[in-house]
C-alpha cells in the first residue's frame, strides 16, 4: 500500500503551538533564567517545525497482534481522572489511534476535542487537529478500511520539569499545565493487508490538572521533552 503522510502548515497553526509550549516552558525554563524567551511577543511567527501527524505511515515492521479484521474501535473517550501521567497516557493513545471504518474524520475531531481543556487561555486545538489526517486523506483511507490502534509503553513528567517543579513548587499553581512525556507504538493496518505496519511513537503532551476539576489536555508539544 502507499505510504501516506499529511502536511499541516500555516503561520497561525505554528504560532499556536509556539505558545502552548511557552505555557509550559514557563514552568521548564523560568527558573533557569530564560526570561527572555518566556517574554517574548507570542504574536511574532515561530520557526519551530510542526511535527510529524500519526497520520497512516506503513512500514515493514511486524504488526501489532491486532489483524486487518479487528472489530471498529468505538470514538475515544476521556478518563475522569487527576492523575497527569494515567491522562497522559490515555491522551497518547487516543491520538496514536483512528479507525476509518467506524467514523468519519469529523466525529474523531469532535471526540478529541473533548478532551481538551476548556480553558482558551492555554488550550491549543491546533496541535491536536494536525495529528489527525485532512478529510481527503481520510477519504482515501476509508476505501481501504485503514485504522490503528496503539500501545502505550511509558509516561513520566520530563526531567527538566521535575526539577523546575523541585526548586519552585509554587510556580505551576497559575496554569497547572503539566508536561508529560509518553512512548508506545503504532500499529496500522488495512483491508487484505497481511501483515500491516508498526512504528514507535514519542510525544510531549501539555495536560492540565486543576485540583477542583478532572485532568484535561492543554496540547501537544513541538518538541518531545525526555
Amino acid at each position: 500500500m502507499a505510504q501516506h503522510s499529511t502536511h499541516p502548515g500555516g503561520a497561525s497553526r505554528v504560532r499556536r503551538r509556539a505558545l502552548l509550549g511557552t505555557v509550559v516552558l514557563v514552568v521548564l525554563v523560568a527558573l533557569a533564567g530564560l526570561a527572555a524567551y518566556l517574554t517574548r511577543d507570542g504574536r511574532s511567527s515561530s520557526k519551530t517545525p510542526a511535527p510529524q501527524p500519526s497520520s497512516p505511515v506503513a512500514s515493514s515492521s511486524p504488526a501489532a497482534p491486532s489483524g486487518p479484521h479487528t472489530r471498529p474501535r468505538a470514538l475515544p473517550v476521556p478518563p475522569k481522572t487527576h492523575d497527569r501521567i494515567k491522562y497522559g497516557k490515555a491522551a497518547a493513545a487516543a491520538l496514536w489511534s483512528y479507525d476509518t471504518r467506524a467514523y468519519s474524520q469529523r466525529e474523531l475531531l469532535d471526540a478529541l476535542h473533548g478532551w481538551l481543556t476548556r480553558e482558551s487561555k492555554y488550550v491549543d486545538k491546533a496541535s491536536v487537529d494536525a495529528l489527525v489526517p485532512s478529510p481527503v486523506l481520510w477519504k482515501e483511507m476509508a476505501a481501504n478500511g485503514q485504522f490503528a490502534s496503539a500501545t502505550v509503553n511509558e509516561g513520566h513528567f520530563p526531567e527538566s520539569f521535575n526539577r523546575a517543579l523541585q526548586e519552585d513548587p509554587g510556580a505551576i499553581t497559575q496554569t497547572y499545565v503539566y508536561a508529560v512525556t509518553v512512548s508506545g507504538k503504532q500499529s496500522i493496518a488495512w483491508n487484505g493487508s497481511s501483515a500491516g505496519g508498526a512504528e514507535s511513537r514519542v510525544t510531549t503532551l501539555a495536560v492540565q490538572c486543576r485540583p477542583s476539576q478532572p485532568c484535561a489536555l492543554a496540547g501537544v508539544l513541538p518538541a518531545v521533552a525526555p
